[in-house]
């Protein structure tokens, strides 16, 4: 029999567009930016930060809530660099912020199909598609600036990533998978680890490697993990104190701190609320219910209502509703004791018209 060669010169056939899915991303895109005009701040609370954060490198880095660069939000800012950016290159407007959100939803959907096709068909991959697209919840985190829509890509991203390791037998695409948890982690914290333990015994299971490369490549995938996970908390607290804003929501001044106390075992064992800031919206341009975000000061002032940084019947300053934290000192007397508690309580009075929870 004779040998037939292959033409390396050869045309791949051209891959056919799938409409249906098109029809499902332009849906996404429709039910995540329909309206986004009408935005108003956004959530208040964030859309502070990112102004804050247009104004320099060090506000951007620490994503800092006052433009002083006093003290942070408390979230670590990978969210919020990319929300920054859309609001440095478009201004600051409720559709701006919100932009980086409306397209991480759409992208996930597109991840979710990509993911779902290759084992199940193209018709499971749709249907995953269209599930996505409209569930509420979904739609709800695609239309803020809260860090939910990122998180949620980066999380799918990663285990896109994850399946292509085991399907091409490619061990340094699983370093990538859990680094891309370590970004996730620095979006929005312990919520990005959720989804570890599913990761690790996936690989396990889904591929072929003897124990021994499955133990090296899980390791050195755990090392990726650390690396990406610790890079921004360690530049925090390695970092002088009064070289830096304080880090908002923690007690000791500490990212990681933060990231396992107030984001991590206070809100799994339910001792914060965990609340955002009000969201205004889709339909109405003022915030007209929400609290107003700190100005800055240097003399514990509020630029909005003339208060000053005192205490209130209760002990703690501007928690009442349309006040805002103290921002600096007066007479020598600074609130730095007190003031994770008054951006907190600044927070909470704001319950009752918040709509949506970070």
């Amino acid at each position: 029999m004779d040998h037939v060669e292959e033409n390396p010169m050869a045309v791949k056939p051209k891959r056919k567009i799938d409409y249906w899915l098109v029809g499902i991303l332009v849906l996404a895109a429709f039910l995540y930016a329909w309206n986004i005009w009408e935005a108003g701040n956004a959530n208040d609370f964030y859309t502070a930060a990112i102004t804050s954060m247009t104004q320099n490198f060090k506000n951007f880095w620490y994503a800092s809530f006052d433009p002083a660069g006093f003290i942070t939000v408390d979230k670590p800012p990978v969210a919020l660099w990319f929300m920054a950016i859309s609001a440095k290159i478009f201004g600051v407007h409720g559709w701006s912020v919100v932009l980086p959100s409306i397209l991480f939803g759409i992208g996930s959907v597109y991840l979710l199909y990509k993911m779902v096709t290759p084992k199940f068909g193209p018709w499971a991959g749709r249907l995953a598609a269209l599930a996505m697209t409209v569930t509420p919840i979904v739609v709800a985190d695609s239309r803020t600036n809260n860090m939910d829509a990122t998180l949620v890509f980066f999380l799918i991203l990663a285990v896109y990533i994850l399946q292509k390791a085991t399907s091409k037998t490619k061990p340094w695409l699983v370093m990538v998978s859990f680094g891309l948890i370590g970004v996730a982690f620095n979006i929005k914290m312990l919520q990005a680890f959720m989804i570890l333990p599913a990761m690790y015994l996936y690989y396990w299971i889904a591929t072929k490697f003897n124990w021994k490369k499955k133990i090296l490549h899980l390791f050195l995938a755990t090392v990726s993990l650390a690396v990406f996970t610790l890079i921004w908390p360690l530049s925090v607290d390695l970092t002088n104190a009064n070289s830096r804003p304080y880090e908002g929501g923690s007690e000791t001044n500490s990212a990681l701190e933060l990231a396992f106390s107030y984001n991590g075992a206070q809100r799994l064992l339910g001792q914060t609320t965990g609340t955002g800031g009000t969201f205004p919206g889709m339909g109405t341009k003022s915030n007209e219910t929400g609290a107003t975000p700190p100005t800055g000061g240097t003399d514990g002032t509020n630029s909005s209502n003339g208060t000053n940084g005192s205490n209130n019947s209760n002990g703690n300053a501007g928690a009442g509703k349309g006040t805002t934290p103290p921002s600096g000192t007066k007479g020598g007397t600074t609130w730095w004791p007190r003031r994770n508690a008054s951006v907190r309580n600044w927070r909470r009075s704001r319950n009752h018209t918040s709509k949506w929870h970070d």
